[in-house]
């Protein structure tokens, strides 16, 4: 018997920097070619985090684009069951009424230079759920996967917190692939967070000869062990470079992941990496950074690259999850009600006593 929809839900509704509200607000509705999703979990991102507190990034000014709007409903990383579709999504996607389903959190416009080059993850009106009001995010009870989006099964025997978690876990796992890492490479990532962490499970199943941890929180670094990291340091107790250049020969890294989004952890990695090493950027920072770019250029000869949400990473990432490799237990430290999405803002903002935050809507 198809699931009763009601007309109205829950929703965390976005009225500006800090001013997040629950509203009750009216069921989307699909239209062709789209899905109807239960949500059942929403993980809150640091991107989340710093649209919340206003970061210039996120609300824009004449030199940074505007990722968030008013009146949107917030929420990328995110899990559901379908509850109705018509045929033509059902056929596009391969999902019926009640499977569960994640979609990547770009919803492409497959016109753009960069849709039709397959480089969909740049699409140039760049929609992300959650940050335009004509993509609303998955902080409801209820959300509407677009005709464009590309939407994917997860298991039905995973507890929904970790399923969500298949967003930043595939965003993880495209800095690695970023990143080329070879049998012979000394890996180093930055930040034991949640996109760190996916780093290292990443960089590990890369087979390199090792992984390097930093952080300067003791428990984020013993999960980062039980995550792939056979060295962990913690940079508030050891001279971390006279650490790698002793394992290398004193030549330094050949590649440093950046997951933490502070400022510090940028001449941090340049000054790790040997010549000719690899540097991938992945953080959110919430204000310029500065660095000297001669370590780049003549010093070096580094290579500098960026990475962006998860393109083409996220069946892997569903894999990965589904596995067992990971220990999502601990790396899904709490899950919440939808009311109380300030809590989960706060613990995320706090860093120290979470890993994932998510939200479960009733």
């Amino acid at each position: 018997m198809p699931e009763q929809i009601p007309e109205k839900m829950q929703a965390v509704v976005c009225h500006g920097p800090q001013d997040y509200r629950l509203e009750e607000v009216a069921v989307p509705r699909p239209g062709p070619g789209e899905a109807l999703i239960r949500v059942e979990a929403v993980g809150i991102c640091a991107s989340d985090l710093k649209c919340y507190h206003g970061a210039a990034k996120f609300w824009g000014d004449e030199n940074r684009p505007a990722w968030a709007e008013t009146m949107v409903i917030p929420g990328h990383e995110f899990v559901g069951r379908v509850v109705e579709l018509d045929d033509t999504a059902a056929q596009r996607w391969g999902i019926d009424v009640g499977d569960r389903v994640v979609s990547e959190q770009i919803v492409p416009c497959w016109e753009c230079l960069y849709c039709k080059r397959g480089q969909y993850h740049m699409c140039a009106p760049h929609d992300l759920y959650g940050f335009k009001r004509r993509t609303p995010g998955a902080m409801a009870s209820f959300m509407v996967y677009p005709a464009e989006a590309l939407v994917h099964k997860v298991s039905p025997d995973i507890p929904p917190a970790h399923a969500a978690f298949t967003e930043p876990l595939s965003c993880s796992l495209h800095a690695v692939e970023r990143a080329q890492i070879t049998f012979a490479d000394t890996v180093v990532v930055a930040g034991c967070g949640p996109i760190g962490l996916g780093m290292i499970a990443g960089a590990r199943a890369k087979s390199p000869k090792h992984v390097i941890a930093l952080d300067m929180a003791p428990e984020k670094l013993d999960l980062a062990a039980r995550c792939g990291a056979d060295i962990t340091l913690n940079i508030a107790e050891t001279d971390v470079a006279e650490r790698i250049r002793g394992l290398t020969n004193g030549y330094g890294a050949d590649v440093y992941l950046e997951a933490t989004g502070h400022p510090s952890a940028v001449p941090q990695g340049l000054n790790l990496l040997r010549k000719l090493g690899r540097y991938v950027e992945y953080g959110v920072f919430g204000s310029d950074v500065s660095v000297d770019w001669s370590i780049i250029s003549d010093d070096k000869e580094l290579d500098v690259l960026g990475a962006h949400l998860g393109p083409y990473c996220w069946p892997a990432a569903i894999r990965m999850i589904e596995s067992g490799v990971l220990p999502m237990d601990q790396i899904c430290t709490h899950q919440l009600p939808l009311q109380d999405f300030q809590t989960g803002l706060d613990l995320v903002a706090n860093g120290t006593e979470s890993v994932k935050v998510s939200l479960i809507p009733a």
